[in-house]
């Protein structure tokens, strides 16, 4: 770790942070990421506490003022989420993990500073960012994995419940909406687009009211990418109105198809925090990703194609609020993507 360095002038009103890494670019956390402004300082997120609403704009101060990126703040307070509930914690007698103390349980034993400072939550906020930056590739990375980078807790898994929570708590103090970053591969939600393309076909309209995604117009073999990190669910072939696994060998999907033979052709799909799903229809050949295995987002799955019902090569991409997919939960794509900072 770098040096952090505390000074205290009257008290904890004149508290001064700087973080000094030994890596030289460290803080700010790399080229086109978005660093963000916090607009409503004294914001009460929906569903907090006056003295959690305090820790979270603490946060998120600490965050903007060493220039971290928007995804670095939602990281924060979802950490924060799951080690405190927000709640500047003391020592808690019997029931205190070791000797680990205030809003992201950091242990004096572990290096992480004196009981005073990491009580401070300024402080214990720098450490954390500081130790978040050295994570290398962090802002591609799903959300609980990075935590656990810089926590190494003994439930690695519990950090993802809390990324939604999270990112509302964060656009609270952005003015309502995390910041949109253009030119950023990755958006402070930890989103990016699937493939470079122009959107095509929408979601459902009037001449095609079954069409539960967006076609992505792209040449055959562009690059297809995770749109958030997860973990990879579903990888078939789909066509006609049947499925087959992969086997390893020749499939029907591993050649074009055409307009009414039906079917998503090579498909993927990835569930992310929050059991949302992506699915990425139409591939030129076997998705690369494999079920079970996680991915981050940005990460090569495939390649556009045309198999299945296609007229010719493009993604078909959809998203669906809730897991398993189904057609009842798809949402538009290009609402959704909106949302999570991504334009399609």
């Amino acid at each position: 770790m770098g040096r952090v360095a505390v000074w205290v002038a009257a008290g904890v009103a004149g508290l001064l942070l700087m973080v000094t890494a030994a890596t030289a670019g460290v803080v700010g956390g790399g080229g086109g990421s978005c660093v963000g402004a916090v607009t409503v300082p004294g914001a009460t997120p929906a569903g907090l506490s006056a003295e959690q609403a305090r820790n979270a704009g603490v946060i998120v101060t600490v965050g903007e003022r060493l220039r971290v990126p928007v995804r670095g703040w939602v990281i924060a307070v979802a950490t924060a989420l799951q080690e405190s509930s927000l709640i500047n914690h003391g020592d808690l007698g019997p029931n205190n993990d070791h000797d680990s103390l205030g809003l992201f349980q950091q242990r004096p034993s572990q290096g992480w500073g004196t009981p005073e400072q990491i009580m401070n939550p300024e402080y214990a906020a720098a450490t954390f960012y500081e130790a978040l930056l050295r994570v290398p590739g962090w802002e591609r990375l799903p959300l609980t994995e990075v935590a656990q980078e810089v926590q190494r807790s003994a439930y690695p898994d519990a950090y993802a419940k809390h990324e939604t929570r999270a990112t509302e708590i964060v656009a609270a103090y952005t003015g309502g909406t995390l910041p949109v970053c253009d030119g950023a591969p990755i958006s402070a939600s930890g989103w990016t687009r699937p493939v470079a393309g122009t959107a095509g076909s929408g979601f459902r309209t009037a001449d095609r009211p079954g069409h539960d995604g967006v076609d992505i117009m792209a040449t055959e073999g562009t690059v297809v990418r995770a749109a958030s990190g997860g973990v990879v669910v579903r990888v078939r072939c789909n066509v006609g109105g049947d499925w087959w696994e992969p086997t390893g060998g020749p499939m029907p999907c591993d050649r074009d198809g055409y307009p009414g033979l039906g079917g998503c052709g090579w498909y993927a799909e990835i569930r992310h925090a929050g059991d949302i799903v992506s699915r990425y229809c139409h591939m030129v050949r076997q998705p690369m990703a494999r079920i079970g295995q996680t991915v981050i987002a940005g990460q090569p799955i495939g390649r556009v194609g045309s198999s299945g019902n296609s007229s010719g090569p493009h993604l078909h991409f959809e998203i669906h609020e809730g897991y398993p997919a189904t057609e009842k939960n798809a949402v538009d794509p290009i609402r959704l993507m909106r949302m999570k900072g991504v334009t399609l």
